[in-house]
């Protein structure tokens, strides 16, 4: 799972660079100040967990649990879900996905919580 996680994370963290470079030149004649905040929002959570995901691969080669992959997951999950909604919410101007964030909100602290105990349970 090490190798799985890494090149996730490695790949979302290219993608939030990307979403961030798009944000600050192509987005900032088209967007408020409000909503370029929104994205910016999204892509500092993208990035973050990203990073993360490179600490679940760590993470996995010390203490492998079920507990490590998960939190992985949910970082993945939470990206997808936080940082996605937010996008689209600028892009498109679609409030009722403002809806989704908060599950991703949940997904990305679950997974914090998720990899503290595979870290503190693990051999």
């Amino acid at each position: 799972m090490d190798r799985v996680f890494f090149s996730i994370g490695a790949i979302l963290a290219a993608l939030g660079v990307a979403a961030g470079a798009f944000g600050a030149h192509g987005l900032k004649a088209r967007l408020g100040p409000e909503m370029l905040a929104v994205f910016e929002t999204g892509v500092r959570y993208h990035l973050i967990h990203a990073l993360a995901l490179l600490a679940v691969a760590w993470a996995s080669t010390r203490w492998a649990s079920a507990a490590i992959r998960g939190a992985g997951w949910l970082f993945v999950v939470g990206i997808v879900l936080f940082s996605g909604s937010l996008y689209v919410l600028c892009l498109t101007g679609v409030r009722a996905l403002g809806a989704i964030t908060p599950f991703g909100g949940a997904a990305l602290i679950a997974g914090w919580l998720l990899l503290a105990w595979g870290a503190w349970r693990g051999r």
